[in-house]
């Protein structure tokens, strides 16, 4: 009995699931239906109704993307298509209708980004260029957009591919070339409008009755088309045929009435036909469409001074003055204005003056103490105009918004510890202010960020590819900090202490730097700019080791030793066996004395390393050795015989790699010539540890490691200690191999003629915490 009770729960949920698929679809196909009938709206009900059965599948997010993307509506389309691409991280469509949809958002650098990553899974795919040609027209690539445009022509040749490629030429000012390419497009497909408007718009002024004709094709195969009767009525403006020009705009705003454009332009249209109370009407239509738009009220003015409504006029101006400058007909319609109503409004109350920069105190105004000017910022209130005003008796601009005077004015203050403001209006009344002026310190912040890891030259090193970052850092300053910016986020600190530390997290999604603006009390101000450097995260994304350098040391002209032919062959050997793993710069240095053996490790490597953030090193020494008193030495080749002194202590390259430590998450010391010494490092590793690819504990800790070769003495040319190395690193089939298998294969097979084996183990004094060196395959 329980067994066919479970059987049966089993089969009704197989039931549920299938029976909600083929609901799923049922809305699916019915939404494909009302979109090819035009039906937008009908179809993304039916679209998210199969959603809320399927959730998962990605081909109902697409269509409902290009269901809304016919709507205009570019924000919700671009959300279904990033769905597909959670579902279907491959689909190369979605990111195609993503890059077509930023490019209608103007947002070119990210449809740029979409579209890269679509061509880079499908190079054939047509759908991919076409759009690519209209991200670099936006970012003005104008040579990138004719190379897509070549390629779309290539792969598919197709008439819109032309009409991209006139554009290109447009813009590039060859109207030759444009007016060739417009004409191929037309060739190709004789009812495509695109191409007919912009040779049209081209020739206007060359060839009216031919950019006429193109206008009267789209038409005739369109005869809702907007875009047609548009450029038409450029032509008949052209041809000085306004009553035609305003019809053709006429049937764009029956077609369209909630476009703004069309009743501007038909108001211009209006007015240049001196036609001013019709033009008055569409100026008004606009403006109740888009009511910021100082050139409108300008038009309307211009009409309403025609028909001698000056009062309208002024109305008109005065709105300029909020949205815009002024030019000389505004200012002499407004005087004329102004000079009829001055007599009506006179009055005897002095102006009300209000300094807002620097801010008295007390009628004392504080400054910085080098300051030889300051800038004054303030307002003014008054029933009547400002005739005059002055600061420490120098004539000061001010300018009008809405009832009150804006003023802003550079003063000398140099030797003077007064200053005087005086405003007087158009009746003579006047308003005097006096301020004693006293002098503060004058250096400004010191600006240093603690987190991320930032390079003494403005660099901040990313090791994440996260959005958000957290930026930590301390102000150095006299006084006490006034406000803390970076980019546009205000930092949080401790206002009432001395050199602050500050925090913020800032949002580096679409920035590559960004800027730390620091003001103390008294006006003194840093601005540091500060660049981002993503190397280090796109790295890690593929390189749990992040960047990862290599240096060789090869040592074979000597003057006192025997010279050697076996570090070339060895330094050239491994060099091969890497070519298959993920190192991002490889350093060769040859011969190399021990001057330059110290100066490399101490200075030039520690520059190197800081600089470009090296997350893994290895150091591969080649050459003759020593090992005297427990003490490896590697020699240089200006060393003398039996002169210890000569020879490069392998200590003080621990004492170099200290100063790495910082940046460094992984060390690795590779020595093929003699035994390390226990000064340098201490045998606590076990090559049969051996750590696996997806342990990503072991490759995020620290870790400090040397493996140095079983001799004792000089190198000799055949070392099977780097062969058996290389090649268990081109043999190794894993996704990565830890330095441990390496240490188990070469420990394996080589043994000296005294029974003495490759020594592997920490360095001392660098900080290990159980991590290891991968090689990561590429």
């Amino acid at each position: 009995m329980k067994k066919s009770t479970c059987f049966m729960a089993i089969m009704m949920v197989l039931i549920s699931i299938n029976t909600s698929g083929q609901s799923a679809r049922k809305y699916y196909k019915a939404g494909v239906e009302f979109r090819e009938n035009m039906k937008y709206d009908d179809a993304i009900t039916q679209f998210t109704s199969a959603i809320g059965l399927e959730p998962t599948n990605p081909d109902y997010y697409y269509a409902r993307g290009q269901a809304y993307e016919s709507l205009l509506k570019y924000d919700e389309a671009k959300v279904d298509y990033e769905k597909v691409i959670v579902f279907s991280p491959k689909n190369v469509d979605a990111m195609i209708r993503l890059g077509v949809v930023y490019n209608k958002k103007g947002n070119y650098e990210e449809a740029l980004r979409f579209l890269n990553h679509a061509s880079t899974l499908d190079k054939r795919n047509s759908g991919v260029y076409s759009p690519k040609v209209i991200t670099f027209i936006g970012l003005e690539k104008y040579d990138q957009a004719l190379k897509a445009s070549d390629t779309a022509l290539i792969i598919k040749d197709t008439p819109m591919d032309y009409y991209y490629r006139g554009v290109v030429y447009k813009k590039l000012n060859n109207d030759v070339l444009a007016k060739k390419e417009f004409e191929k497009a037309i060739s190709k497909d004789k009812r495509l409008p695109d191409p007919r408007l912009a040779l049209a718009d081209l020739i206007i002024t060359s060839d009216p009755q031919e950019a006429m004709n193109q206008c009267n094709e789209v038409i005739r195969n369109d005869a809702r088309s907007t875009e047609a009767y548009l450029m038409r009525s450029k032509v008949y403006r052209h041809n000085l045929d306004y009553p035609n020009a305003i019809d053709d705009l006429s049937k764009n705003i029956l077609i369209n009435p909630s476009n703004p454009d069309f009743y501007l332009l038909r108001g211009t249209y209006y007015q240049e036909f001196s036609q001013h109370t019709n033009a008055i009407a569409d100026f008004s239509k606009y403006i109740s469409l888009k009511a910021d738009d100082p050139e409108a009220y300008f038009s309307r003015a211009k009409s309403y001074e025609e028909i001698m409504n000056f009062d309208k006029a002024v109305d008109d101006y005065n709105k300029i003055t909020v949205l815009s400058e002024f030019d000389m007909k505004a200012r002499k319609m407004m005087k004329d204005a102004q000079a009829r109503l001055y007599e009506i409004n006179r009055e005897n109350v002095a102006p009300e003056v209000t300094l807002i920069s620097p801010a008295p105190v007390n009628n004392i105004i504080e400054i910085r103490g080098d300051k030889t000017s300051i800038l004054i910022t303030g307002k003014i209130k008054d029933k009547s105009k400002i005739k005059s005003f002055l600061i420490n008796n120098e004539s000061a601009t001010i300018a009008q918004k809405n009832d009150e005077y804006e003023f802003l004015s550079n003063v000398n203050v140099e030797g003077i510890d007064k200053l005087s403001v005086v405003a007087i209006d158009d009746y003579d009344n006047q308003k005097t202010l006096n301020y004693s002026i006293t002098r503060s310190e004058i250096n400004p912040p010191l600006i240093s960020l603690v987190a991320p890891y930032t390079s003494e030259d403005g660099q901040v090193f990313l090791d994440s590819p996260t959005p958000n970052i957290a930026i930590q850092g301390k102000i150095s300053d006299e006084s006490q900090i006034k406000s803390i910016t970076i980019g546009d986020v205000t930092a949080s600190y401790r206002r009432d202490e001395f050199n602050p530390v500050f925090s913020a997290i800032l949002n580096i999604s679409n920035i590559e730097k960004f800027t730390v603006v620091a003001e103390d009390i008294y006006g003194n101000k840093k601005e540091s700019e500060f660049v981002l450097n993503r190397e280090g995260a796109s790295i890690a994304t593929n390189n749990p080791m992040g960047k990862t350098w290599v240096v060789f040391v090869e040592n074979s002209s000597y003057e006192t030793f025997a010279s050697l032919d076996g570090p070339i062959k060895d330094v050239s050997t491994m060099q091969r066996a890497l070519a298959n793993y993920q190192i991002n710069n490889i350093i060769h240095k040859k011969d190399m004395t021990k001057a330059e053996m110290e100066k490399f490790f101490n200075i030039e490597l520690r520059d190197l390393v800081k600089k470009n953030q090296v997350k893994s090193l290895l150091i591969w020494y080649a050459g003759h050795g020593k090992f005297i008193n427990d003490v490896g030495y590697w020699i240089p080749v200006d060393a003398k015989r039996d002169d210890e002194f000569t020879y490069f202590n392998i200590n003080a390259l621990k004492a170099g790699l200290q100063g790495y430590g910082d940046v460094v998450v992984h060390t690795l010391v590779i020595s093929d010539a003699c035994e390390s010494g226990p000064g340098f490092y201490t045998a606590m590793r076990s090559a049969y540890d051996e750590p696996k690819c997806d342990n990503s504990i072991v490759a995020g800790a620290r870790s400090a490691q040397v493996f140095s070769s079983a001799g004792y003495e000089i190198a000799v040319d055949n070392s099977k200690f780097t062969s058996t190395f290389a090649n268990t690193l081109m043999n190794n089939k894993n996704a990565c191999i830890p330095i441990e298998t390496v240490v188990k294969s070469v420990t394996a097979a080589v043994n000296t003629e005294t029974g003495q084996k490759p020594k592997f183990g920490l360095i001392q004094g660098l900080e290990d915490m159980n991590g290891t060196f991968f090689f990561i395959t590429k």
